[in-house]
């Protein structure tokens, strides 16, 4: 679900106006409005710098007056450059001097329009701006390169719904490429040049959950010596994409929920509600549905997130796309390189259980290690027994009977299909656990707890 999603769909820039004249101030409204955009006003270099503080990210293009009350406007600017900010600067003054021209083009302006602007002028300086910002932030996005049959719903869905303003909640194994699907279907919509912020919900600190996502002010706690908008605030205007929301623990989940239901966001220490304008896509390798019914996850949080469902397909289903994508890769991380047809072919056989992010580090390792132009085989350290073949060939422990229940229905229950599997993991790997942790993608911790929760004996885990 959106938050405020209606002004937002038929305003899809916005543009930050700092000058100290208000009729000048309603004119370049007008200017912006009729471009079709939104707008803040600021009267003073001071109010400008506080509304960029407020709202990181936020604006598209600035329409920048020279002589302000509290100083020059080509001070915001020089501090703008400096901060590494590319935000289009447009400087529009009654100052028709050629060195000023100069100057504040070389201080970084986009463009410089002297008072009196007309509205055509005035408009085709914005849309140039806000290409440029689109262009800035991304708002091409890296195609798929030969996309599979598995794939090709899924790329046509996401066209249709970036289109609205509807939450997406994006479904896959881990490295499926789920980040590049919602940055995808963000560049379609009409928040394509307003920001995106990712957030990885598995990666916060339980603790500073909420003043990451939320924000603070300064004197909130012990140690926030400054304030700090959140990722909330960073994304007003455009796309909060929350990775993993799985993850989140439940009373951050209760907040979640508020800020999607009200609008707003509660920063800690602040006085008032903080009211957010964003679009939210959220994913998750998890079954969301399983953890509701287990009570880890807030039903009516599912719901609100849960609008347009979309399925990534593992890279095992998209093996007609791993030729192309090695190549692309070989390409992105040597310059010139290409991939062997033995290596494809090789490549071609491999399960990826890391899926896309798995086949990229293989192929940047193969970058490295590569003599020359052409990847071959050799280059490639893949494990054979990932390989279908050797899988079908590979023996698996019988699963047990049911335990415990009575119902004798034979089928496995979770915790004995698990088992299985790690017993398979274990003999693929000689009976080492460490090997075997690493082929699971879990710690060794982790597996020796599950080896004595399940009575497996192992030289290594000394059960």
């Amino acid at each position: 679900m959106s938050v405020k999603s209606e002004p937002s769909a038929a305003r899809p820039f916005h543009v930050l106006i700092v000058d100290d004249d208000p009729v000048q101030r309603r004119l370049s409204e007008a200017h912006v409005a009729r471009a079709g955009g939104a707008s803040d006003g600021a009267g003073s270099l001071a109010e400008a710098r506080a509304l960029l503080a407020d709202k990181p990210g936020r604006f598209s293009a600035l329409l920048l007056d020279l002589g302000l009350p509290d100083g020059d406007g080509l001070d915001l600017l020089r501090t703008l450059r400096g901060q590494g900010d590319a935000v289009p600067v447009i400087v529009q003054t009654g100052e028709g001097r050629l060195d000023r021209a100069v100057e504040a083009m070389r201080a970084g302006a986009t463009d410089f329009l002297v008072k009196p602007v007309s509205p055509d002028k005035a408009r085709a300086a914005l849309e140039a701006a806000i290409r440029a910002r689109r262009e800035e932030r991304g708002g091409a996005v890296e195609p798929l390169p030969d996309p599979s049959p598995a794939m090709r719903p899924v790329l046509t869905a996401a066209e249709r719904v970036s289109r609205s303003m509807v939450p997406v909640l994006l479904l896959g194994e881990t490295g499926t490429g789920k980040e590049w699907l919602a940055r995808r279907i963000v560049a379609g919509g009409a928040r394509a040049d307003q920001p995106f912020v990712a957030v990885n919900c598995g990666a916060l600190p339980r603790d500073l959950t909420e003043s990451i996502l939320f924000g603070f002010e300064r004197g909130a706690f012990t140690g926030a010596e400054r304030r700090s908008p959140g990722k909330f605030a960073e994304a007003d205007g455009g796309t909060l994409f929350l990775d993993e929301i799985g993850d989140l623990a439940p009373d951050t989940q209760v907040k979640l929920l508020r800020a999607l239901q009200e609008g707003e966001i509660d920063p800690i220490g602040a006085a008032r509600p903080l009211r957010v304008d964003l679009r939210i896509i959220a994913a998750t390798h998890r079954d969301l549905r399983a953890d509701v019914e287990a009570g880890r996850f807030r039903e009516d949080l599912f719901y609100r997130l849960d609008v347009f469902p979309l399925a990534l397909p593992p890279l095992r289903e998209r093996r007609e796309e791993i030729p192309a994508l090695a190549r692309l890769f070989a390409a992105r991380h040597l310059p010139g390189a290409t991939v062997s047809p033995e290596a494809l072919e090789r490549l071609s056989r491999h399960l990826w259980p890391g899926n896309i992010r798995e086949l990229e580090n293989a192929v940047r390792r193969a970058a490295v290690m590569a003599e020359g132009p052409i990847l071959g085989p050799e280059d490639f350290a893949l494990p054979d027994g990932w390989t279908p073949e050797r899988r079908e060939e590979m023996p698996s422990p019988p699963l047990e009977p049911a335990l415990g229940t009575g119902e004798g229905l034979g089928f496995p229950t979770l915790a004995q299909v698990e088992r299985a599997h790690i017993l398979r993991a274990l003999q693929h790997c000689g009976g080492q656990p460490s090997k075997a942790a690493k082929l699971l993608r879990i710690g060794r911790t982790t597996l020796y707890r599950k080896l004595r929760d399940y009575g497996v004996s192992t030289p290594e885990s000394g059960t």
